[in-house]
This record gives C-alpha cells, sequence and structure tokens, in this order.
C-alpha cells in the first residue's frame, strides 16, 4: 500500500457532495466524512481487542 497524502485545508475545501454520505481518509484510522447535505465531520475509527469502535 502507497502513502497516502494527508488531507489539507485546499483538499477538503474541494471536497464535492454526493448523493450518498463517503468517506476520504486522512491517516492511520482519522477520516472525514462528507454527508450528502454539504456537512463535513472529522471520524476516527479504532479497534479494542479486535472489535471496531
Amino acid at each position: 500500500m502507497y502513502p497516502q497524502t494527508p488531507l489539507n485545508d485546499a483538499k477538503i475545501r474541494n471536497l464535492k457532495t454526493k448523493e450518498k454520505s463517503y468517506k476520504v481518509g486522512d491517516f492511520d484510522g482519522l477520516f472525514l466524512l462528507v454527508k450528502a447535505t454539504g456537512s463535513k465531520s472529522w471520524r476516527f475509527k479504532y479497534r479494542i481487542e479486535g472489535i471496531e469502535k
């Protein structure tokens, strides 16, 4: 897997809405959730004892 460049302000501002919500990964489980309404929020996915939270 190739290392992905981190999201920066310009990339985030240029993200367009779609019919459904979608995720844009940043690094190590951190991602930006872009909702169909146009809102954007940071989320962090992690695992404790193999269970995704």
